[in-house]
């Protein structure tokens, strides 16, 4: 019987019964099949999300305004913690770089160590995005809802954001938060806010150094501050519920469309950071009892550095779209 023998040489490796295209391995052209995908729908996320802030320019909330906490910090610090996480991304996107070039000297201590410091730099970055997210979703001033939809936030003199807490009169009520064993009709109701409308309105009144705030940018690029006159105006005829915090509803920043980008966009790139610290401690498992020090090729270590990249080089496209735009 005739036998067929296959060349298997460095300058022919076959995979399927064809030549690796670009001297790349099987894995690493189906990971860069993967990757290309995965791109196309982050591009059609983020298009969505610059066509309606295009759309909502004029109401569409400042980042400035929105993103200043910064855990164990009391004050305002625009940007300064998302600056911070998108710095730790980038620096486990660093390590990741130096895991692979280990990897291709065969290193394995080296591989061990960065391949740790990049978990650990994922791990970073995940949990100060729950922190975000937690702050987000609390809030940190209150604002007022109105019957077309729309926010009216508080600011003193100077223009800095007014909390309801710090000029509302809060009143003696009956009113309780209902709960399932109040009745088998009853489903359940989602909290109350901290205050009610007439309570701000009333605080409102008696405090002249507060003004409103509207949604509406001005020609400098800050939202609109009312006179005192026209603020009470404003608060009188339009106001209708206090809105604490940001869901899918309502949004204490500006529009709920806002909102919902970013607990999507973020909550889907948190996603794939997720995968990524995963993949990343079992190829690090892998490399601590010599998996692919036995093989001879720490090619694996690079394939999930071409994931982690992505996962960095996405967030460079969402900080810019969310944070910097």
């Amino acid at each position: 019987m005739d036998s067929t023998v296959v060349n298997t040489s460095a300058e022919n490796k076959r995979w399927g019964g064809g030549i690796e295209p670009l001297k790349a391995s099987y894995g690493k052209m189906m990971m860069w099949f993967f990757l290309t995908s995965d791109s196309l729908t982050f591009t059609g996320f983020l298009a969505a999300y610059g066509f309606s802030r295009f759309k909502f320019a004029d109401s569409w909330p400042i980042a400035d305004d929105v993103f200043t906490h910064v855990p164990f910090i009391h004050g305002n610090y625009p940007m300064i913690f998302v600056a911070f996480m998108t710095f730790i991304l980038i620096m486990s996107s660093v390590t990741m770089v130096l895991a692979v070039d280990a990897g291709h000297q065969m290193k394995k201590a080296k591989v061990s160590l960065y391949m740790f410091l990049t978990i650990l730099g994922g791990f970073i970055f995940l949990s100060s995005q729950a922190y975000e997210w937690t702050t987000f979703i609390k809030g940190g001033y209150g604002a007022v809802g109105t019957h077309g939809g729309n926010i009216i936030q508080f600011v003193d003199a100077s223009g800095e954001r007014v909390a309801l807490k710090d000029f509302a009169i809060a009143e003696s009520s009956d009113r309780t938060q209902h709960a399932r064993k109040d009745g088998l009709w009853f489903s359940g109701e989602k909290a109350l806010p901290s205050f009610t409308f007439e309570e701000v309105l009333a605080g409102f009144e008696a405090n002249p150094g507060v003004f409103v705030r509207t949604t509406y940018t001005a020609e400098d690029g800050h939202k609109t501050i009312l006179s005192r006159s026209e603020s009470l105006r404003e608060l009188r005829t339009k106001g209708k519920n206090v809105v604490e915090g940001a869901n899918l509803i309502q949004n204490e920043y500006g529009p709920p469309l806002f909102a919902n980008y970013f607990f999507f966009i973020t909550g889907f790139h948190g996603f794939h950071v997720s995968i990524g610290v995963m993949l990343n401690i079992i190829i690090f498992f892998n490399v601590l009892i010599g998996t692919y020090e036995r093989r001879r090729s720490y090619e694996m270590v690079e394939k999930v550095g071409l994931y982690w990249h992505f996962v960095d080089l996405v967030w460079v496209f969402v900080f810019t779209f969310f944070y910097l735009v």
